[in-house]
């Protein structure tokens, strides 16, 4: 059983910064997703399990940055230039090598998801 914890979360200014933290199993590719009620789960950032590709989706580029680190079997999402419509609950998710990065459906372990909530 894959268990994926997320901590970080929380209320910040527009233009602010946070990192997203997620505690996973070893040999896994790596994404976070984001969804708001009403909408479906938009990709965010992925990471292949040995760290060789990193993903973003195009409303994070230049902004958030995603690093592993697996020692500590840990993913980080640093999160910079927040804007109110980054607010969202952020879910960790990972998935075996097959299978695009982008696609929610290719993900079959989710962690619990931690709002980030950014005021303007």
């Amino acid at each position: 059983q894959v268990q994926l914890v997320e901590s970080g979360g929380g209320l910040v200014q527009a233009g602010g910064s946070l990192r997203l933290s997620c505690a996973f199993s070893s040999g896994y590719d790596m994404g976070w997703f984001r969804q708001v009620p009403g909408k479906s789960r938009e990709f965010v950032s992925g990471i292949t399990w040995n760290g060789g590709w990193i993903y973003y989706g195009n409303s994070v580029k230049g902004r958030f940055t995603l690093s592993r680190d697996n020692a500590k079997n840990t993913v980080y999402l640093q999160m910079n230039s927040l804007k109110s419509e980054d607010t969202a609950v952020y879910y960790c998710a990972a998935k075996t090598a097959l299978g695009s990065m982008l696609s929610p459906s290719n993900y079959p372990y989710w962690g619990q998801g931690t709002q980030v909530t950014v005021s303007s």
